[in-house]
């Protein structure tokens, strides 16, 4: 759709009234238009709203319902929505454009204002396309992905471009700059006293209730299982409110100590499931690598990417839509940094600060050795920051300023001022003012931040690239909220996370199934990088034109490789980014160059 100087469009993927709910969606008077990604699980209920207000619908999905509450209560409408959505409104008379993006920001949402004109997408790859924009790389962002793994909202990789927040609306008016505030805010609202009983059922009742919504669609549903806790509890409430077998995907390894296939297929014979099982192999996972890389648009470093891209691919042969557990450790405190962080942040400050003393053990002569050394310091190495907020920085680094200080180049890390202090400043400045317990500062932090950034982004771009759209009911908007008013320790329990999900779903599934060590989609890392891997790792720092770009100690990174195949250490998350980076950097779609700011 095409507007004087204003146009979008949209490609579809159809789930919901499929021959009713083509896009670019016009309002009746012909004033709104609307182009919409994602899904809202409300609709029916806020259609039902509408038509008691006197609106009449042509179609029979979502997308009319969004454009009729927006006509009804202009921005209001956003938080009514429950769902996953990144929408764009276009007014003609107004000739004033509107974007908003999902409260936990499930669905992406990326904009660029220059000179040449405004221009947003749910891909980095549709701006850099546009005649006349810049795209130069963010140095900032760099930083971002080489600390943790990904680009930090709301930057990009491109200083131009940024990304809408989660639970945030945008207003582009015909002159002037563009405007944005927050809808929905993450907050604890700790409800009246219950017992856990009472807390176990209310749990399970909207637990159904969330899953019947998620699987409405007009095509085949099915879902991601890992044998995990989240994932388990998908399928297991899936059984419970289908009226057929449930299609369930796994992915497996060689490794027996990676892979969870067997405990997956136990509980998809428990509950009746269509399963299938895929084992990946090194040499499957190198050569997807590329285009894994290739469907995120910028560097992303979650090694999980690989077993979701491939379960997409998988998932996609037979179904249309996957649920999916993402979002419970989030919620729910099922993270072993949030078992630490309940450690940690009960001792008294002396005591914290004593047990960075693990700093000064040298490297010892054994590979496991030295890996829990590692992990030790890891964990110890953030104890005597102050408050949860300093500590989430801390632990979810995938490398710390001591290493990327070796790594970088002095001009380099002379940019990343201020460190872990820095940041609480600029995304939680008050951590007090988030609870004064720290497990639940960390907690929100997971969750406003590296939930979207992180876990949401590799499973959107992992399943978008197979057109397969997966669902995320632990994020609907009542798990969140029940979530947000539970007390800490329904989530965590002593040693146990994820408390009141086990406690409510355990009747579903097999005896002692959800008493196994939590792994997820991990790949063995520190063994591949060790060998074949490794050497292809090595290969792409060398040849991709990555090592002369003047911001490494380029010696220092050559040791990395040669201190990780010794078994001194375990660099294999850095050598994972160091990776995907190399392999974006020969993909970049435009000319890129890297220089100080």
């Amino acid at each position: 759709m095409t507007d004087g100087d204003f146009g979008f469009g949209m490609r579809r993927l159809s789930i919901i009234d499929i021959e009713g709910g083509h896009q670019p969606f016009h309002s009746p008077d012909g004033r709104y238009a609307l182009v919409f990604n994602g899904e809202i699980y409300n609709f029916r209920e806020l259609r039902r709203e509408l038509q008691a207000l006197g609106r009449v619908f042509d179609s029979a999905g979502d997308t009319e319902v969004i454009l009729a509450g927006y006509e009804r209560w202009g921005d209001d409408v956003w938080a009514k929505l429950d769902g996953m959505f990144a929408v764009a409104v276009w007014d003609m008379h107004a000739r004033r454009l509107t974007l908003a993006r999902d409260p936990i920001g499930i669905k992406p949402l990326y904009y660029t204002d220059q000179a040449a004109g405004f221009a947003f997408g749910s891909e980095l790859k549709t701006l850099t396309l546009l005649p006349g924009m810049a795209f130069d790389v963010d140095r900032r962002a760099l930083h971002d992905y080489f600390s943790f793994g990904h680009v930090r909202t709301p930057r990009s990789i491109y200083a131009q471009v940024r990304t809408l927040p989660p639970g945030h609306v945008m207003t582009v008016e015909a002159s002037g700059a563009p405007t944005m505030r927050a809808y929905w805010t993450p907050a604890y609202h700790p409800a009246e006293p219950r017992s856990e009983a009472q807390w176990i059922e209310q749990f399970r009742d909207q637990w159904l209730d969330t899953i019947g919504k998620q699987m409405v669609a007009d095509v085949d549903v099915g879902a991601f299982l890992s044998g995990g806790v989240d994932s388990s509890a998908v399928v297991a409430a899936m059984a419970q409110v289908s009226d057929r077998p449930v299609r369930t995907f796994t992915i497996g390894f060689p490794d027996p100590r990676f892979d969870e296939s067997p405990h997956a297929e136990a509980i998809a014979r428990h509950l009746g499931c269509h399963h299938v099982t895929r084992t990946l192999e090194l040499a499957d996972a190198q050569a997807m690598l590329p285009e894994v890389q290739h469907c995120y648009d910028e560097p992303f470093a979650d090694p999980s990417a690989v077993p979701t891209w491939y379960v997409s691919q998988i998932a996609a042969q037979e179904v249309k839509v996957a649920l999916s557990g993402d979002g419970g450790d989030e919620l729910f405190f099922g993270y072993k940094r949030h078992a630490t962080e309940r450690r940690i942040g009960a001792l008294p400050a002396p005591l914290r600060r004593l047990a960075r003393a693990l700093d000064a053990v040298p490297t010892l002569p054994s590979r496991h050795a030295n890996a829990v050394l590692q992990r030790w310091r890891k964990t110890t190495g953030s104890a005597a920051l102050p408050n949860g907020i300093a500590r989430f920085f801390a632990k979810t680094q995938i490398t710390n300023e001591a290493f990327r200080r070796e790594i970088f180049s002095a001009e380099f890390i002379a940019e990343e001022e201020g460190g872990i202090a820095a940041l609480v400043a600029e995304y939680f400045p008050d951590a007090d003012a988030i609870s004064t317990d720290t497990l639940e500062q960390f907690g929100l932090a997971d969750l406003a931040l590296n939930l979207p950034g992180a876990m949401l982004t590799k499973v959107d771009r992992a399943s978008m690239a197979h057109s397969l759209e997966v669902r995320v009911p632990m994020l609907g908007q009542g798990m969140v909220d029940l979530a947000l008013s539970m007390p800490a320790d329904m989530k965590l329990h002593g040693k146990i996370g994820k408390y009141v999900i086990r406690q409510a779903i355990a009747p579903w599934l097999p005896e002692g199934i959800l008493d196994r060590r939590k792994q997820g989609f991990q790949m063995p890392l520190a063994a591949w990088f060790a060998g074949d891997f490794g050497a292809y790792a090595e290969q792409l720092w060398r040849d991709s034109g990555v090592r002369e770009q003047g911001m490494w100690r380029a010696g220092a990174v050559d040791k990395v490789f040669a201190d990780h195949r010794a078994g001194k250490r375990d660099y294999s998350r850095f050598l994972y980014a160091l990776a995907i980076y190399c392999l974006w950097w020969i993909g970049r779609p435009i000319p890129l160059s890297v220089r100080a700011a």
